[in-house]
């Protein structure tokens, strides 16, 4: 199996700034440019997993960057070029401090928050008599704080979003727009290859006043899809969803007694449950974009990714 990333330390020329995320290593030249790896890190319930996936940070980047490329006529974006396989390169922008999700399902973590009783989710009320994975009679906003590192992302509503300054009314309804027409983009995209895109998280950030979505976009990493032929049959007999998104792994999680609370330990990563998640992503990006899966392999991953940057940037 080909060795994977899980943390980078390069020191680039004119680079202002470095910041470790829980999956992305992000680099700022300049003040004005951006270099995002995206490393075979994995997290799940806020806590960075003990080992890499394999062809993870080259999943989820390039996914992201065809599907930055197919939406921006919805939206100006972030990406500017993608001088390596795990590697993005593109504007610096001020992050808005919320995360938008849309949800077009009643699963996961709503679903989670719907069987403990409540009907209102981030200031949207859902009705009495839903099932597991039924589909709302139209997608919901429902939006969360931007956690600083180590944090985590808190529930807020659109009310208290305003309330308490965090985006301007003018920029929040901006968004609210852009979120929901990427997500019926996505939607359409995933329906062409059998898929239902469930829920997904966009960010979006400012430069030079104008509005950008920044960071990926329709991953397994940041979204979730089911199956389309199989939705229907499954929903009606009460089964689980047959799933592409990281979910499988914070359920394999679940069954192992951790869900990110104190004093919970990670259950042992072997090889078989590392190949197996690998895999899954493998899977995702070959159904959701079409394509063979290119694995680029390398002896030197490290020395590559530099090598791709800094002749990238010494061409700027």
């Amino acid at each position: 199996m080909n060795k994977s990333i899980t943390d980078s330390k390069y020191n680039f020329k004119n680079q202002n700034s470095y910041y470790k995320g829980k999956v992305r290593d992000v680099y700022n030249i300049n003040n004005d440019t951006l270099v995002m790896i995206v490393s075979d890190r994995i997290s799940a319930f806020d806590v960075v997993l003990p080992k890499g996936i394999p062809y993870k940070g080259q999943v989820l980047n390039q996914i992201a960057a065809k599907f930055l490329d197919k939406t921006s006529d919805i939206v100006q974006n972030w990406k500017v070029a993608m001088p390596d396989p795990m590697v993005t390169v593109g504007h610096n922008c001020e992050t808005f401090p919320v995360e938008m999700i849309v949800r077009g399902y009643l699963t996961g973590s709503s679903w989670r928050t719907y069987q403990s009783g409540s009907r209102e989710i981030c200031g949207v009320k859902i009705p009495d008599g839903l099932k597991e994975h039924q589909r709302f009679e139209k997608p919901i906003l429902t939006p969360t704080t931007k956690a600083e590192q180590g944090e985590h992302d808190e529930d807020i509503s659109r009310e208290e979003i305003l309330a308490q300054g965090l985006v301007s009314k003018e920029d929040y309804e901006m968004l609210e727009k852009y979120s929901m027409q990427l997500f019926e983009r996505g939607t359409e995209i995933a329906a062409e290859k059998g898929l239902i895109l469930v829920d997904t998280k966009y960010e979006f950030g400012k430069k030079d006043n104008e509005i950008f979505l920044i960071d990926e976009i329709h991953t397994p990493d940041s979204s979730r899809y089911f199956y389309l032929n199989e939705y229907q049959e499954r929903f009606d007999r009460g089964e689980q969803q047959k799933q592409l998104s990281k979910e499988f792994v914070r359920e394999w999680l679940m069954e192992n007694g951790f869900q990110g609370k104190d004093g919970q330990q990670v259950p042992e990563m072997t090889d078989e449950v590392v190949n197996n998640i690998s895999k899954r992503y493998i899977e995702l990006y070959e159904t959701i974009i079409g394509e063979k899966f290119v694995k680029d392999d390398d002896e030197n991953l490290e020395e590559r990714i530099k090598v791709n940057i800094e002749n990238y940037l010494e061409s700027l």
